[in-house]
């Protein structure tokens, strides 16, 4: 029979292929650790002490949070093949976790995350029946090895063949304790970043200071937008861009580069349609909600910016388009934030090289062209532009 593994902990990454000289890999080949299926390993010692969280309860069936974590000192910094990294693991634990990411922002030497964490009662509904635990052992896929899945497929078959349906059940739900937890969610997300990063970096010690700070915040309305906005505008009061779409590792930027799920997750804060979120509007309000909040704060006499913004004539400008923003504009955006399409072009003539290259694709794709975005015309591309996020210079 297996070891027990502690499911209450979090896991240890494969073996990673990281050169210590990142510049002369691809950015996928940097990332490999990152993506790589897992086994368990041995639960980090917390040496944060208490911090004081409050945690929603009551009759709701979901909570959000907004959860910030900063870099020791603040004195570690990433450059940008870490900041994908760490916003890949973002998404890839949210999954996991069964919690929802509404929008992030993935700053040098902190991180802010916008979550919704569902009623784990109801969420866990999906795994109950005749069918239940195949379904959960499909879910962890996500996250674990096919081998480690089937080991432990194996060894709950073990158990019950052997009367001991009883330790069977409580792995099942030890296991089930990791899901709709917003400390599971967030410590395994900096514990495998952790790992990663020191390895990639040849240093060893704690990168992340202290545990995690997190607020309980009222999932609809002003609360939500402001929420919501004071994330996205985090890299324009750092001054790093004049404009959020500009910024590569945040929900908003991510949304109008063409992510279905970060569209999906910027619903919750618009309240408009998951389906064509570019045309049913979804983009035009949360444009006018970030330049709403984002104008810069100065002294009483003007002469010294308190807290870094647009100025009001910039605000005044976009609330006046109603946040729209130029199908010219869009498909730059969506080019310059993912990799290139492979080919671009209008639709006979992207039809037209897939059918001279169809060898290059696999069987089950049956045509070329892939429209770049909702508002963009004619304009299309052979590899949709949404995947293969690169990091951008």
């Amino acid at each position: 029979m297996l070891a027990t593994p502690p499911f209450l902990a979090p896991f240890r990454p494969m073996k990673s292929t990281i050169s210590p000289q990142p510049q002369s890999l691809s950015l996928e080949d940097q990332l490999v650790g990152i993506e790589a299926k897992t086994a368990p390993y041995p639960a980090a010692r917390s040496w944060s002490g208490g911090r004081r969280r409050i945690v929603g309860k009551g009759p709701l069936e979901s909570y959000c949070y907004h959860a910030m974590s900063r870099t020791c000192g603040g004195e570690v910094h990433f450059d940008d093949v870490e900041k994908e990294a760490l916003r890949r693991l973002l998404w890839k634990m949210s999954e996991f976790c069964g919690v929802k990411v509404v929008t992030y922002c993935v700053m040098s030497n902190h991180f802010h995350v916008l979550v919704e964490v569902p009623c784990r009662e109801v969420w866990l509904r999906r795994f109950e029946g005749p069918e239940g635990e195949q379904k959960l052992m499909e879910h962890l896929r996500t996250l674990y090895s096919k081998t480690f899945v089937g080991l432990l497929t194996d060894e709950l078959a073990d158990l019950r063949s052997r009367g001991m349906t009883a330790l069977a059940e409580a792995k099942v739900e030890a296991i089930k304790k990791r899901f709709c937890d917003l400390s599971v969610y967030v410590k395994e997300v900096k514990e495998r970043f952790s790992r990663w990063f020191n390895k990639r970096r040849g240093r060893k010690g704690t990168l992340w200071m202290d545990r995690f700070k997190s607020v309980l915040v009222e999932g609809k309305g002003e609360p939500l937008h402001t929420m919501a906005a004071y994330i996205d505008l985090n890299p324009v009061r750092a001054g790093l861009v004049k404009d959020p779409k500009d910024y590569r590792w945040c929900g908003y930027a991510e949304a109008l580069g063409g992510s279905r799920r970060a569209q999906r997750a910027m619903s919750k804060v618009t309240s408009k349609p998951v389906d064509g979120w570019e045309s049913a509007g979804g983009a035009e309000a949360y444009r006018k909600l970030l330049y709403s909040h984002a104008v810069e704060v100065r002294s009483a006499d003007k002469s010294e910016v308190v807290r870094r913004g647009v100025s009001a004539e910039e605000s005044k400008a976009v609330l006046e388009a109603k946040g729209k923003l130029s199908a010219a504009e869009l498909v730059r955006l969506r080019v310059r934030y993912f990799s290139d399409g492979l080919v671009i072009g209008g639709k006979d003539f992207v039809e037209r090289i897939f059918v001279q290259h169809r060898d290059k694709f696999g069987p089950k794709r049956q045509d070329g062209p892939r429209k770049i975005t909702e508002s963009a015309g004619g304009l299309f591309a052979l590899r949709r532009l949404r995947k293969d996020a690169v990091a951008e210079r």
